[in-house]
């Protein structure tokens, strides 16, 4: 359902290049989530956006679905849900004309806009403030907005960066719920974020990103039998002591901070 094939991007020429992402190939199948995770400047960030055809691979590609973000980014889009912390909502718009209006951009004709929006209001307990000014919604409330929003076109493929970022004991668990709800649906999900103890709980496998590369893949298991630790922590503990070690080869610029 989804699969990068040896995904790059580099930013400049020459010696001051900064390699954001480095040859990233993976596959996340229908029904499973897929943690891709990583220290600030890891390239996740940069690894999205060319899934998302917001920024041109160096050399790569990425498919969503049989199509190809090289050939058709639009008909890419069409198939992604995207749940973004950094994600905000029209202030002046209800809920309901949020999830009609992504509705719309997707080509959901609007009678069936209409029974999709009352079936996620239902699911996301929207109800009691559905037709309330998005500029009055609490932080959980808007959140729960975007999980909405974001499945409005039935896309098969999902993207979750930082989805619980900011939210209380609730509103995350609100996210776990839909996780599980995008997995019984047969949704291919790749989550990226910083609370390893919540990736633990969410996903079926992992993938280690550090300096743009892919160190290393597999279920938790597999990476506890690779690496000797029980937990991710651990396992991004040893990646940054990489950073602090002497070696011969000159550490990469930080891979996210580019503009």
């Amino acid at each position: 359902m989804i699969e990068l094939r040896d995904l790059t991007r580099s930013f400049g020429h020459g010696p001051t290049a900064v390699h954001a992402v480095r040859g990233l190939s993976l596959t996340v199948e229908p029904g499973e989530v897929y943690g891709l995770l990583g220290p600030n400047g890891a390239g996740k960030t940069t690894a999205l956006r060319m899934v998302l055809g917001l920024l041109k691979p160096t050399s790569g590609d990425a498919v969503i679905d049989g199509v190809s973000v090289s050939d058709d980014p639009d008909g890419v889009k069409r198939r992604i849900g995207l749940v973004s912390a950094s994600a905000g909502l029209y202030p002046w718009l209800t809920p309901r004309e949020t999830l009609r209006f992504f509705a719309g951009l997707y080509g959901v004709p609007d009678d069936e806009a209409d029974a999709r929006a009352a079936d996620l209001a239902e699911r996301f307990g929207l109800t009691a403030f559905l037709d309330r000014r998005c500029a009055g919604l609490s932080t959980g409330q808007t959140q729960r907005v975007n999980l909405a929003r974001a499945v409005m076109h039935r896309p098969p493929a999902m993207l979750l960066d930082e989805p619980t970022r900011g939210l209380d004991v609730v509103g995350s668990q609100r996210v776990f719920e839909f996780v599980r709800d995008l997995r019984s649906r047969q949704r291919a999900v790749i989550l990226c974020t910083h609370r390893l103890e919540e990736a633990e709980r969410f996903c079926d496998r992992f993938g280690l990103l550090y300096r743009g590369t892919l160190r290393q893949e597999g279920t938790l298991e597999d990476l506890q039998s690779a690496t000797g630790r029980r937990t991710l922590t651990e396992m991004f503990v040893d990646l940054l002591a990489e950073e602090e070690s002497p070696s011969d080869t000159p550490a990469q610029p930080q891979a996210d901070a580019v503009p």
